[in-house]
């Protein structure tokens, strides 16, 4: 493939970057013009594109990774993909491989929408340090401190000879450093089982149909997982956060995401449910049957629909976006907060967020990743060797039903991919990615 052809999905499975009704534009022409893009698409994506050769990626190599997820599709282990890297600030790879709907015949778009689950996350966290650059709140402030309901918590200590259940106080109040490093004592009652598990699901802590409010006041009268501090446990801690940001802000967290965060960067598809014009672009869910074979199915029974609003807005994983407002996102974080003008945090801020941020001595260890640490709200490669990965200080999360991203400060690169996927088949599309990518960049910057 040529440096001029924008690495454009092959014909047999070519995707418009975007609708007909919303850029009456020819795609494959627009990517072919790398260096002089129309004024109406930088408008649209706030991100220039490249040829990869420009930024030292080579085309050849770096179709490995389209031909990998085309791979994943027909091999049946996925309905679709879409994948998206910028480096320098410049989009060098947008590709859309596989259906949306296999059922409909739909076939997967670059401006398709997906469930990005606890992709939310870093988000919220992005909303909590806007905050803490307003002086709301420090780091070492007890929780309680603004959520009084959380205010002398007790702590599971087993169960007596009957099976009840044994608490004993904290041996210190959590902290918001703690709420936003998963140490705080919280859980999720979905990726552990423990007797504080079952409270949690019995309460049905993160109900749909509930509110934010309902979700603290079910939380102050179940003991904490273990002591805060003691553990890296993922939890419930940034659903937490969503009601902080409301309490701190004075702002329904939907509205304080969407008018200090979505229309600054420009992500116009990024929301807690899938409007009626929009819901013909929303990538149907999979799972794998007996046979291993997909079929659709929503993740989580009794989740919600995410073609209506509900009143629970989950700082943790309640957001649907595209690939593009992701990769929006991302640019903001790797220019230090800032994209095409919108000043979001501060430089100083997001280089803290990104920074280990566990109590000393809980290792480099995190969900069975060996290297690894935790900032604010990310995953943070410590040490690339036992990461298996290739430069200190990326930093990264992902979505339960398969979404992934990373951000590279050393290479430059932000990377977004999006799938709609649960199951135990699911096939490494994270590893081999990132992979895939690093070994197409011919003009690295970590050696």
């Amino acid at each position: 493939m040529s440096a001029t052809s924008y690495h454009t999905p092959t014909p047999s499975n070519t995707q418009p970057l975007w609708r007909k009704a919303s850029l009456l534009v020819a795609a494959t022409a627009l990517l072919a013009a790398c260096a002089s893009q129309p004024s109406s698409l930088r408008t649209l994506t706030g991100l220039d594109y490249a040829s990869p050769e420009s930024v030292g990626i080579d085309s050849a190599r770096l179709e490995r990774v389209t031909q990998a997820m085309q791979g994943f599709v027909d091999e049946g282990k996925l309905a679709g993909v879409v994948t998206a890297a910028a480096r320098d600030g410049k989009i060098f790879h947008f590709e859309s491989v596989g259906q949306r709907d296999i059922a409909a015949g739909d076939a997967m778009e670059n401006d398709d929408l997906f469930r990005i689950y606890s992709m939310t996350k870093p988000i919220t966290g992005v909303a909590m340090m806007m905050l803490y650059e307003e002086g709301k709140f420090r780091l070492s402030d007890p929780v309680a401190k603004y959520i009084p309901e959380f205010e002398n918590l007790q702590v599971y200590a087993g169960t007596d000879a009957s099976g009840a259940m044994l608490t004993e106080p904290a041996d210190h109040p959590m902290t918001i450093r703690e709420l936003m490093n998963h140490t705080g004592g919280l859980t999720y009652g979905l990726f552990s089982q423990s007797a504080v598990d079952d409270l949690y699901n019995q309460a049905q802590v993160l109900a749909p149909d509930s509110t934010l409010q309902d979700m603290i006041d079910k939380l102050a009268k179940i003991p904490l997982r273990q002591q805060p501090g003691s553990l890296w446990h993922y939890s419930v801690s940034v659903d937490v956060q969503g009601y902080l940001v409301e309490k701190l802000s004075g702002q329904r967290f939907s509205d304080f995401l969407e008018q200090r965060i979505f229309q600054p960067l420009g992500m116009v598809d990024t929301d807690f449910f899938v409007p009626a014009d929009k819901a013909d672009r929303l990538a149907e869910v999979y799972a794998y049957g007996p046979d291993g074979k997909l079929f659709a199915s929503e993740g989580f029974t009794g989740g919600p629909s995410y073609l209506v609003e509900h009143q629970f807005e989950g700082g943790g994983g309640g957001l649907v976006g595209s690939a593009m407002d992701y990769l929006r996102f991302s640019q903001m974080l790797l220019n230090g907060g800032e994209l095409d003008g919108a000043r979001i945090l501060a430089p100083l801020t997001v280089e803290l967020m990104h920074r280990n941020q566990l109590p000393k001595g809980l290792g480099d260890t995190i969900l069975g990743a060996r290297g690894t640490t935790f900032g604010l709200d990310f995953a943070i490669v410590e040490d690339p060797v036992e990461a298996e990965g290739y430069s200190k200080g990326e930093y990264y999360w992902g979505g339960a039903a398969g979404t992934w991203f990373w951000v590279d400060p050393v290479e430059n690169i932000v990377f977004v991919g999006m799938i709609q996927q649960f199951g135990n088949g699911i096939p490494d599309v994270r590893g081999t990615s990132r992979r895939l990518l690093y070994q197409a960049i011919m003009e690295p910057n970590g050696i």
